[in-house]
């Protein structure tokens, strides 16, 4: 027997029932469920809440659950008494239920799961002061890294490397230690530091007498002179040790640089790995974003169990970050072998929010539709638009926009009013510019980089007391 086609109730308002319903006629065939469309007596739908959806919902015969708009406030327990079946936020936008259903159908209950190490590295730690140090070290941590690495100052001997170290493993970090010199090894392995970044001939001497894991890097990474010897060196001391042929910049070896780690991985198949891939965000002109990913795909696929990184130029200033994503985002691809494509969105910044649009027939009902004195702002078709009760301008220019409104009567736009306009028409005109989505009222998307909105728009003040006058009446 066919099992029912699942049956989802959907509820919105006013404006957006029209393109609601042209979404669901397309989408619910594809999708395999059946719907329902519940249009509850307020314009904006995002200005509903939880509580007072609850009090009006109606859910149709053999529902299965039930859909609001995404951006409604309040909690979803309001429903516990009012509906049979399980109530779910949308996406914030109708527009974008495509993916959305899209989304729901992965199965990504175990996604998250990662078996990546992150070291972030404190460049020239020896310049910084104790609590300086420490904060650091808390905040890349909050990012994501599993442990701090103290960056030492070549030619010099830093006589607090010691204290430094313990300070850090007192406060609970893990702890390596990034230098070549025997006697700052010695004292932060004292200290407690577990990890030492690198070694090589010149040092590996010392080695048995530290007590902790290494890092093996050859003499001459071009020719990996030294990297075999200091290898057998080691495993005839019993030093645990992690192998990194060095990552090359661009132009100075890079391609040649990701072949030999592929070929330590052939000839070294059960030994653990690093790649040091900062030394291709820090010195490549690009948001290190895209970089982190790639590299730690490389890294996923070849059986490289850690990265170190750093923050210091301010393009990779995120860097820890955008490796704790992308350790995620390699791991789903590569152990269910799928494409690691909308999955990760925190990912992209840059070109982050798929722009969506009305399309200029709907904007003409909204603006025949509105009652109310306020305006609504979209950006699309290349175009700003500037949309209030049996108004729509359209413009490029956000100031032959300004001058068409004034043209059309308008003589209410009050300063504050202006400056929220004025505000709002900024932030549409960077959505056209980057490609953007835009939503009058809320943040652009910028990934991981996304800052809250800021509230204080007249607009939607205003519009939130006619739309509770309107709610009280019914």
């Amino acid at each position: 027997m066919t099992p029912a086609r699942p049956h989802i109730h959907f509820v919105t308002g006013k404006l957006a029932e029209h393109s609601l319903r042209q979404v669901l006629e397309r989408l619910a065939p594809r999708a395999g469920f059946d719907y329902s469309v519940q249009v509850l007596n307020i314009t904006v739908a995002a200005l509903m809440t939880t509580p007072w959806i609850a009090k009006r919902l109606q859910v149709a015969p053999g529902t299965t659950r039930v859909v609001i708009p995404g951006a409604c406030r309040g909690p979803l327990d309001a429903f516990a008494d009012v509906s049979p079946v399980p109530v779910e936020r949308g996406p914030d936008d109708l527009r974008c239920l495509d993916e959305f259903f899209g989304q729901q159908a992965r199965d990504r209950a175990e996604y998250g799961r990662f078996d990546i190490e992150i070291i972030a590295e404190i460049n020239h730690a020896p310049q910084l002061a104790a609590a300086a140090l420490l904060a650091e070290a808390r905040r890349l941590t909050a990012a994501g890294a599993d442990r701090i690495d103290v960056g030492c100052d070549p030619g010099e001997v830093w006589a607090g490397v010691g204290d430094a170290v313990r300070m850090l493993v007192d406060e609970g970090f893990r702890v390596s230690i990034d230098s070549f010199e025997p006697r700052e090894i010695a004292a932060a392995t004292r200290a407690g530091a577990t990890l030492v970044l690198s070694v090589n001939s010149t040092n590996v001497a010392a080695a048995a007498d530290w007590g902790c894991e290494v890092v093996v890097v050859p003499d001459v990474p071009a020719t990996m002179a030294g990297f075999d010897e200091t290898v057998e060196r080691l495993a005839q001391d019993r030093v645990p040790f992690r192998l990194d042929p060095v990552l090359e910049p661009i132009g100075f070896g890079f391609a040649a640089s990701l072949g030999r780690y592929l070929d330590v991985r052939r000839r070294y198949p059960a030994a653990e790995m690093m790649m040091g891939i900062g030394n291709l965000t820090e010195l490549t002109d690009v948001d290190s974003a895209g970089i982190n990913t790639l590299l730690i795909g490389f890294c996923q696929e070849a059986g490289i169990r850690s990265v170190l990184t750093t923050e210091v130029i301010h393009w990779a200033r995120s860097s820890v970050k955008e490796c704790a994503l992308a350790r995620a985002l390699a791991y789903h691809a590569v152990t269910n072998r799928t494409l690691p494509k909308h999955v990760e969105p925190r990912l992209v910044t840059l070109r982050a929010g798929k722009p969506q649009e009305h399309g200029a027939d709907v904007l003409d009902r909204i603006a025949a539709a509105i009652r109310d004195p306020n305006f609504r702002i979209f950006a699309e078709g290349g175009e700003l638009h500037l949309v209030g009760a049996n108004l729509h301008l359209h413009s490029r220019d956000p100031f032959q926009l300004f001058k068409d409104l004034e043209a059309a009567g308008r003589t209410d736009v009050d300063p504050g009013h202006a400056f929220y306009l004025g505000y709002e028409i900024a932030k549409a005109v960077t959505a056209l510019t980057l490609g953007k989505d835009y939503r009058q009222d809320q943040a652009l998307d910028w990934g991981h980089l996304t800052q809250p909105e800021i509230g204080h728009g007249p607009s939607r003040a205003a519009a939130e007391v006619a739309e509770k006058a309107g709610a009280q009446a019914t």
